[in-house]
């Protein structure tokens, strides 16, 4: 029996969103097909879409499905940024230096192949965003679009996006959230963001979400665009969902997502106190049995499920080994970097240096876990510790941040 402590990478599909997939899937159709069949599937797809919308708070027109988070991190940016370019002239693109690699590998393309200027704003020790440097870099005229996450998916930091946006919305620029971490995990309006920041055609007009972090389907996304919004599609084909994604739609999957948030969302207050009581409990655990270890973000609002932790003269790839020996699944950091353990840009970026990057490790819990759980990892963490620092840190060279 596996202990799971990746929640962060993905969680297991709900057995509700499962059956809703399946019987979705019985019957033939294209959503998009005029005939009696085709307009089945329509109305069974425009159900899900308000159904996903009641949850985030949005119009049901504002959701855009997509094949998952990391196409709407695209969608968001590219298509936001080169609206823009073409609409203003200007060239720059404001974000963190602690994103996600689906936000930093799409602004590195954009860069190299698009002419974006990249503006980096920093962060501090706890990951958190710097916001006199975003007000500056977001209000010095050349910005074209702004991205941030709405909480870090490394370490857990919820990031100040009311204040993001406003900044955003006071200087026209318009700003893409990536809220895949958070969605079902923490309070999500998109109104109410919007709202609270004064946004209107800037300020917070695009925001990512995805179903498997919540017990939907793998492959299956959506990009809450708001209707001020003017954004370039990735995708032609057809003009599906106002223009913005081309190409025959997932019912199947878009009813499964819906499922999955509807009882994300139902479940969270409970969910998310269960969760953070349970990361409590494994970090005072470990902070007793091991001294050294440094926990990350330790001074600021984390993500319930989140323990990010650095653990010194140990390499977290041997760590993350052990534990996997003894059963435990854990990782080093994000899991979209094609299976490559890679030291963690974002400890670097918190002001700790390589050795502090290369000896990470992320546990993060969700709706499954137990305390029976979190006795395993107390149990067998401390031995996997000892035996890594034995070992030593790698001497292989870190590479660049891939952000440039």
């Amino acid at each position: 029996m596996v202990v799971y402590l990746d929640h962060a990478a993905t969680t297991p599909l709900r057995p509700e969103a499962r059956e809703a997939w399946l019987h979705a899937s019985h019957d033939v159709g294209n959503a998009s097909s005029i005939h009696g069949a085709g307009q089945s599937r329509r109305r069974v797809l425009e159900d899900a879409r308000e159904r996903l919308a009641a949850t985030l708070e949005c119009d049901p027109i504002e959701v855009v499905f997509t094949s998952g988070g990391t196409e709407s991190v695209n969608l968001g940016i590219a298509g936001l940024y080169r609206s823009r370019r073409e609409s203003t002239g200007r060239t720059a693109i404001v974000s963190a230096s602690a994103e996600h690699h689906a936000t930093l590998d799409t602004l590195e393309w954009l860069s190299a192949h698009e002419v974006a200027d990249l503006e980096w704003v920093g962060v501090d020790a706890d990951a958190r965003l710097d916001l006199l440097e975003w007000e500056a870099a977001v209000g010095s005229g050349d910005a074209a679009v702004a991205t941030l996450l709405a909480a870090n998916n490394e370490v857990g930091t919820v990031q100040p996006v009311v204040a993001a946006s406003t900044a955003s919305a006071d200087a026209g620029v318009p700003l893409h959230v990536d809220a895949v971490g958070v969605f079902g995990h923490l309070p999500l309006s998109f109104r109410g963001l919007r709202t609270a920041s004064g946004a209107g055609s800037s300020g917070l007009v695009a925001l990512s979400v995805a179903a498997h972090k919540l017990g939907g389907p793998v492959g299956v996304g959506a990009l809450v665009v708001s209707r001020e919004a003017r954004v370039e599609p990735l995708l032609h084909g057809g003009g599906q969902q106002r223009g913005l994604r081309a190409g025959t739609q997932d019912v199947a999957g878009a009813l499964a997502f819906a499922v999955a948030a509807e009882l994300a969302v139902a479940e969270l207050a409970d969910e998310a106190a269960r969760v953070g009581a349970l990361r409590d409990r494994l970090e005072a655990g470990l902070r007793a049995r091991i001294p050294e270890m440094r926990v990350s973000a330790a001074g600021a609002e984390r993500l319930p499920g989140h323990l990010h932790a650095v653990f010194p003269g140990a390499q977290g790839d041997s760590l993350l080994l052990l534990l996997d020996m003894a059963g435990i699944a854990v990782s080093t950091g994000s899991a979209c970097q094609a299976g490559v353990p890679e030291p963690s840009h974002v400890v670097r970026a918190m002001g700790f240096g390589d050795a502090a990057a290369r000896s990470a490790l992320r546990l993060t819990l969700g709706k499954p876990t137990t305390d029976a759980d979190v006795d395993a990892v107390l149990a067998a963490l401390p031995d996997a510790y000892e035996r890594a620092r034995s070992a030593g840190l790698s001497t292989r060279a870190v590479g660049a941040l891939r952000r440039g």
